[in-house]
């Protein structure tokens, strides 16, 4: 077997859930120390940065708001994947992967809420607009719960997983409906302005602590995914067991 073969089939065994806890078990403190580090670092270049002069000390707000509210696209993007693979492949830890990002994404989007809500009082004067994009954010929101709560809802794991992949790929086209919120509508919110066709408009002294808190954000988040997605497997192994447990004493007390 060649050795490209040879790792291929390792990533393949990943989809086994044991092996899935002992690659977690090996990535895990590597991926928790780099993402202290680039978060500290990011922290430290956020505090370092300049006062826009428009917007003064608030701007600083947007390091920690902007990688929020790009993960809670991004954690949904992941969960629309898991849902595919689930439908299409029923790959065994895809639903494991949806189940686990749903509450990370949850939280990260709710943190995007309120953190854009204290950035938008001093700039707006106002907490809250329904504008396309703030709506539209707030609709996720909602899309995290009703998933997070169907996947609570059902005792059978099959057809839970099932209707939260269907829910969770209908919900997915309300991520380009944000993207795209404030380039088809006119909105309070500001338009892109670090992913653009003709490059980022921020000033270099505020775009790089913006980019390098956005890399620690990111990382946090496949942090707390895999930390999640190995309590999953445990948590199903547990139940697993107990419903053996419990139809062996059945068992024993009929034949008694």
């Amino acid at each position: 077997m060649s050795d490209a073969a040879s790792k291929a089939g390792r990533w393949v065994d990943l989809a086994n859930p044991t092996r899935f806890i002992n690659f977690a078990g090996i990535v895990l403190p590597w991926l928790v120390g780099i993402t202290l580090l680039v978060l500290a670092a990011g922290l430290w270049m956020s505090f370092q940065a300049p006062d826009d002069y428009q917007q003064g000390s608030t701007v600083k707000i947007m390091f920690i708001h902007v990688p929020f509210a790009w993960l809670s696209m991004m954690c949904y993007t992941v969960m629309s994947i898991s849902a595919i693979g689930t439908l299409v492949w029923r790959h065994p830890l895809a639903d494991v992967s949806a189940k686990a990002a749903a509450p990370i994404g949850a939280a990260f989007t709710a943190l995007a809420l309120i953190t854009g809500s204290l950035w938008g009082k001093p700039m707006w004067g106002t907490w809250w607009v329904w504008d396309a994009r703030l709506t539209s954010v707030f609709v996720l929101f909602l899309m995290y719960l009703g998933i997070i709560a169907l996947t609570r809802a059902m005792d059978d794991p099959a057809k839970s997983s099932k209707a939260t992949a269907i829910l969770t790929l209908v919900g997915f086209i309300n991520i380009p409906i944000i993207k795209f919120s404030v380039d088809w509508w006119n909105t309070l919110h500001q338009p892109a302005s670090v992913i653009r066709m003709g490059g980022p408009t921020i000033h270099p002294s505020l775009l790089w602590p913006l980019l390098v808190m956005a890399v620690g954000f990111t990382l946090l988040f496949f942090t707390l995914h895999i930390m999640a997605m190995r309590n999953e497997i445990w948590r199903r192994r547990v139940v697993a067991m107990r419903r053996i447990a419990a139809r062996s004493a059945e068992r024993r007390g009929v034949s008694s």
